[in-house]
């Protein structure tokens, strides 16, 4: 299984910057071993099951929390039966369609 999930995590009661409170996750996520990318939006991730994703945001939540009154948070996911790889897969797809950006 292909489970590419699509997040974004972070305070809303710490003034202007979350970076101090967003490294913090995505040191979590690289250390995790499982593939990401990380945008300036969002952190995408592709895990083995729903579990193991819903398990990531369980985790990066527990992060924050002790410092954190408010803590904001998007979650999609694309779900597919089937090997890893996708997301190079998916973005390799359309640059074969329209060549690389």
């Amino acid at each position: 299984m292909s489970v590419i999930m699509q997040f974004a995590i972070f305070p809303t009661d710490k003034g202007i910057s979350a970076s101090p409170w967003v490294s913090k996750v995505i040191e979590m996520v690289r250390e995790s071993g499982f593939q990401f990318n990380l945008t300036s939006m969002s952190t995408i991730i592709e895990t083995n099951t729903i579990e193991e994703a819903q398990n990531l945001i369980s985790k990066a939540y527990s992060i924050l929390e002790p410092d954190c009154e408010r803590v904001y948070c998007t979650i999609s996911f694309d779900i597919k039966k089937g090997p890893l790889g996708r997301m190079e897969q998916k973005v390799r797809s359309i640059e074969d369609k329209i060549g690389p950006v």
